[in-house]
């Protein structure tokens, strides 16, 4: 793994921090991200469970998979399984790694780990105070011809990596 040649912190916020790096005589900012998870969730009646959430940054709603960010020292199933469990109340079922990709590596160090939990149950969910998530299900069936709808890469490459590797009825 290559280094940098010099690196400085110039910001440290709750979520992630801010580095400046210089790599053979240019600056670059980098966004310093702890990793995040993201699920593709179906359940026993064929749907998958997705989330309409205000995103800030895009200043309006977003369609997404149940996803966010590890805990410090958290392993990537264990956040995946609390975060599922929190924002819309799913439990249980088999969960495999789909995949683990960087974000947005021009600027950014998350490392986003995409699971799939399918036949989860319904339970109670229990979102953090500041989250205001509807809960959005689809069924299986519909994935294909409504993923234009979605502007969430991590939900579009999610369920493009659900279909292409789901087991056909």
């Amino acid at each position: 793994m290559r280094e940098p040649d010099r690196s400085r912190r110039v910001y440290d916020g709750k979520l992630f921090g801010v580095v400046v790096e210089e790599w053979g005589g240019r600056e670059r900012e980098i966004v310093d991200h702890r990793g995040a998870t993201a699920i593709v969730a179906i359940d026993r009646e064929g749907y998958v469970t997705l989330v309409r959430q205000l995103r800030e940054a895009t200043r309006k709603e977003l369609v997404e998979l149940p996803a966010g960010t590890l805990e410090e020292g958290e392993e990537p199933l264990a956040s995946a399984q609390r975060e599922l469990a929190e924002e819309v109340g799913l439990r249980g079922g088999r969960w495999r790694e789909l995949a683990a990709f960087y974000t947005t590596p021009g600027f950014c160090r998350e490392r986003m780990h995409l699971f799939v939990a399918e036949d989860v149950e319904r339970g109670v969910a229990s979102p953090e105070e500041d989250e205001d998530v509807e809960v959005v299900r689809w069924r299986v069936t519909e994935i294909a011809e409504r993923l234009t709808e979605l502007e969430d890469a991590k939900t579009i490459a999610g369920l493009l990596l659900y279909l292409h590797t789901r087991k056909q009825p």
